[in-house]
């Protein structure tokens, strides 16, 4: 299997300005994050960095930065351009990793690129794991995915699915006998769909519930879903995940 890792990494961010310099247990967290990576299977880790300051800080850890327009309105976008500027054959597999997933498990990265190597019909795939707390599914920031009987995504949703026309009568209160999985927001791509995303006209329905995969299957295209037994290790969004990132590294030294 080959495949490369791309992670987008922008400046910019609302409730977290400077997110992919934030210093982590001595590094920056992008660095951190491409490090992690570069344990998987990858023949190649690349930062796709909207501004020089990110490009800087990673080049001086050793890991491998690519400079990309800063008014790409979206990650997907700047993953193409990132295609385009190294030159990416169109069949080799990308696997996106996000900027702020610093404890992302190598072996799901391996998984999903695994996956996408499989599964000839599906032009992505993706990770979910069960939900086991109300709150999570019940949660509109808490990313949901149902699956059909051959492990590919039927639909993405912020509310709690499916509906349970009986169980619910009285509210959420209660975890439907087959709930939805909980998204998580690693892809793996082929070359020709990242750079074929971006022309895709954007669907209402994507529009609506801010996901940008919906976009991709209101199309036709087809999604992949490797179930991971357990959720992954906490992302970064806010100061205070930033601060429980941190004393994670702290209390296990890396």
């Amino acid at each position: 299997m080959r495949f490369c890792v791309l992670i987008p990494a922008r400046l910019a961010s609302t409730r977290l300005p400077g997110k992919p310099l934030a210093d982590i247990a001595g590094l920056p967290m992008v660095v951190r994050v491409a490090r992690r990576a570069a344990e998987s299977a990858a023949e190649r880790v690349v930062v796709a960095a909207d501004s020089n300051s990110i490009v800087d800080a990673c080049r001086a850890h050793g890991v491998e930065a690519v400079l990309t327009r800063s008014d790409h309105p979206t990650g997907s976008d700047r993953l193409a351009q990132a295609c385009e500027l190294l030159r990416l054959a169109d069949d080799e597999i990308v696997v996106n990793v996000q900027g702020d997933e610093p404890l992302i498990d190598p072996a799901l990265v391996d998984a999903v690129a695994r996956l996408l190597e499989l599964r000839s019909e599906a032009s992505i795939s993706t990770a979910a794991h069960p939900i086991t707390d109300v709150a999570d599914f019940a949660s509109p920031n808490v990313v949901k995915v149902v699956v059909d009987a051959q492990g590919l995504a039927m639909y993405f949703s912020r509310a709690p699915i499916p509906w349970w026309r009986d169980g619910f009568a009285n509210g959420v209160r209660a975890l439907p006998p087959s709930p939805a999985l909980r998204h998580v927001g690693i892809y793996a791509y082929r070359a020709r769909f990242v750079r074929a995303f971006p022309h895709l006209t954007p669907a209402a329905i994507e529009v609506t519930e801010a996901l940008e995969q919906l976009r991709a299957m209101w199309h036709g295209h087809r999604i992949a879903v490797h179930v991971a037994v357990r959720a992954p290790g906490p992302g970064v969004d806010t100061p205070q995940d930033l601060e429980r990132v941190r004393a994670l590294f702290e209390q296990h030294g890396r």
